[in-house]
């Protein structure tokens, strides 16, 4: 079945990272004052399997901990600061909880591109927990996965086909169609380093292309004359400014290998 999602141009990355912590709730009341009708997020697994928000795999650089978060029970994570190392102001402001992190988004009325972060060999465990909490939800804001782990990909392909996924790479790799095929990805998120617009349009004539982290309204602006569906950016208040929230077609025309009706 196709699957047609509302396609916002600009998603808040991590939330709003240039104007509250990212990865918090804090984070996504920004991107909302802000404009942003969509936010892209990080989440990982904990020892117990519990899911939260965070992007490095280690502690140190975004909260009052150490060590790894796999390393860490969810009830352990609950007690670090998440907001003091960027503001006095986010002061206590805790590593959410993916389903808090749900509830928060519904609440807002934001659209959710969730990274699933995972160390080698360990994709299929981190989605299943992944999927385990998106099932016990029933959603009214439009969700869509996406991971640099092919394995977590390949594990929600089997286990979730209707859910919208995308591929994150760095570099376009020259067999990025067969990659999204093998994987049955909807679309390709890239990273805005090196990125041309010969690589832009090729990918846009066959699937959505979502390119990061981009905070310069100019290189927005080629970007989406290039054929991008949509940016990821730090700053969702400058680049919506520059570039509004337009659009030239959905952002998923639904699983690749699923039929389409």
């Amino acid at each position: 079945m196709a699957i047609n999602l509302p396609a916002p141009r600009v998603i808040g990355h991590r939330g709003a990272a240039m104007h509250a912590p990212e990865n918090t709730l804090a984070g996504f009341r920004v991107a909302k004052t802000l404009g942003a009708l969509w936010v892209e997020f990080d989440v990982q697994a904990t020892r117990d399997d519990g899911i939260v928000l965070m992007h490095d795999a280690r502690l140190e650089r975004t909260t009052t901990g150490r060590g790894f978060v796999a390393e860490h029970t969810k009830q352990e994570l609950d007690r670090l600061d998440a907001g003091s190392w960027f503001g006095a102001k986010f002061r206590g402001e805790r590593v959410p909880a993916f389903d808090d992190a749900l509830a928060l988004l519904d609440e807002l009325g934001l659209g959710a591109i969730i990274e699933v972060k995972a160390a080698p060999g360990d994709g299929p465990r981190t989605m299943a927990a992944v999927l385990r909490v998106l099932e016990a939800r029933t959603l009214r804001a439009p969700t869509m996965l996406t991971s640099f782990s092919e394995d977590a990909l390949a594990h929600a392909a089997a286990a979730k086909p209707d859910l919208p996924r995308a591929l994150g790479v760095g570099r376009v790799p020259d067999d990025w169609q067969a990659q999204l095929a093998r994987l049955k990805c909807d679309s390709l998120h890239a990273s805005d380093r090196g990125l041309t617009e010969s690589t832009v349009a090729a990918v846009a004539a066959e699937v959505p292309l979502r390119v990061y982290t981009v905070n310069a309204p100019a290189r927005a602006e080629a970007l989406f004359r290039w054929g991008a569906a949509a940016v990821f950016t730090d700053c969702p208040d400058v680049i919506i400014s520059a570039v509004g929230h337009r659009s030239g077609g959905p952002v998923a025309t639904g699983p690749r290998g699923s039929s389409q009706k």
